[in-house]
């Protein structure tokens, strides 16, 4: 009897190809792999988590009874040009193999079927042509959240709790993650089924929420999408690719704050850091997010946001016992 974990060879065949790996180069690393595929002998488990490590895949898919049917995961990307797809860090791009297994494991408890009543991206699809604020009103309007509801949550993290209960409602499985890649918010993965939001929960919580609505504007285009920080991610794009990135993040900015609730209620009040702590305290968003309507409407200077947004990010740094989500790692 073969010594290890029982395994089908067959998967082990599927991930090795997915990885574009030939079996000469797969034995330099694991030399026993033909013998695995073949079935004639089984990986331990530390190999295993080896393998799923180097063909970037979730462990859980060695234990599925065969191959799975599905294209590959950059296929889906229709809005991510390959070479920008190769360019994420392999942290991403294992985590982009777990959300897909965790999208294959809905697939399969639920025989196929969305347990939600409704499902937003079969009844709201966004073009590229479409305004954001059109986008956002009528996104709101489906989840049925008003902004007094909004507004009425206590914190950032009961506002988290209730977009991603909202979400579900619709159809929109949300998981978290720590990303380990502190540049990346996070990433979604379209499907007609089951569409997946994917959370860097390192992040702080009105990231989080921003990154919900960032990627529900990939899904209603009906792509996946990723939400990195860094601009550059958004300047090297094709010109398509780089529209639909600008219209998720007007999408997500309009739908969290409609320009008539911030002109409603910044009023009278000048552009000030405290200024920009109440309202995001009030709407859940981040300060960072006020400020940067502040600078779009040339309140302040790009000095003057480039300072207060650093000072921001060094209290995040200083903060009193750390992170929870590094420590648990």
């Amino acid at each position: 009897m073969p010594e290890g974990i029982a395994v089908n060879g067959d998967v082990i065949t599927w991930a090795r190809e997915r990885a574009g790996l030939s079996p000469e180069e797969a034995a330099q690393k694991f030399p026993k792999i033909a013998a695995w595929e073949a079935g004639t002998a089984s990986p331990s488990y530390p190999q295993l988590e080896s393998m799923a490590d180097e063909f970037r895949i979730p462990i859980a898919v060695f234990f599925f009874p065969e191959r799975p049917n599905v294209p590959r995961i950059e296929e889906t990307f229709r809005t991510l040009p390959d070479a920008e797809f190769a360019r994420l860090p392999r942290r991403i791009q294992f985590l982009l193999g777990k959300a897909k297994a965790f999208q294959l494991g809905l697939h399969e408890l639920t025989q196929g079927r969305n347990p939600a009543e409704r499902l937003i991206t079969r009844d709201v699809e966004f073009t590229a042509r479409m305004s954001a604020d059109t986008m956002a009103a009528r996104v709101r309007d489906y989840l049925g959240v008003s902004l007094d509801q909004q507004t009425a949550w206590r914190d950032a993290d009961e506002a988290l709790k209730e977009w991603r209960q909202a979400l579900y409602r619709v159809g929109i499985f949300v998981f978290k993650d720590a990303f380990r890649e502190e540049s990346f918010s996070g990433f979604s993965l379209y499907d007609d089924v089951f569409p997946i939001i994917y959370v860097n929960n390192s992040a702080a919580k009105t990231r989080q929420i921003f990154t919900l609505f960032h990627e529900l504007g990939h899904l209603l285009f009906h792509t996946s999408g990723i939400d990195p920080l860094d601009d550059v991610y958004v300047e090297r794009l094709p010109e398509r690719p780089r529209h639909i990135e600008v219209l998720c993040n007007r999408f997500a900015a309009q739908f969290l704050l409609p320009e008539a609730a911030f002109e409603a209620a910044f009023a009278g009040q000048r552009p000030t850091e405290q200024m920009a702590e109440m309202l995001a305290g009030r709407f859940h968003v981040s300060r960072e997010f006020i400020f940067r309507k502040f600078l779009d409407r040339n309140l302040i200077t790009r000095e003057d946001y480039g300072r207060a947004a650093r000072r921001w990010a060094a209290q995040k740094q200083e903060g009193s016992g750390g992170n929870p989500y590094w420590s648990k790692l």
